[in-house]
């Protein structure tokens, strides 16, 4: 199974406002633009023309790997507010 065929499964109910809130001006700084590579889920996107990051929140796994990676540390994180989110199962 391809992971895209596995990201397929993933259940979640996203909010109608996004849960990750990049600085804009460190990203359009950033050299390495890692976030548009290290999230499994392609939630960030790099404009080349607007020069700005595309947020697909709506995608998120909630797994943080975007925080790690990013190396001006501008990526605004929480986890999304009450029943919104990624839905895993239990065993």
């Amino acid at each position: 199974m391809s992971i895209d065929e596995k990201l397929f499964t993933v259940k979640s109910v996203p909010d109608k406002v996004s849960h990750l809130k990049p600085e804009a001006g460190l990203c359009c700084i950033c050299d390495s633009k890692a976030c548009t590579y290290v999230c499994p889920a392609n939630v960030y996107e790099w404009d080349k023309e607007n020069e700005k990051l595309i947020v697909n929140y709506e995608n998120c796994l909630e797994c943080g790997a975007c925080r790690i990676a990013c190396e001006r540390q501008s990526l605004g994180w929480e986890y999304p507010k009450g029943t919104k989110g990624v839905k895993f199962k239990l065993g």
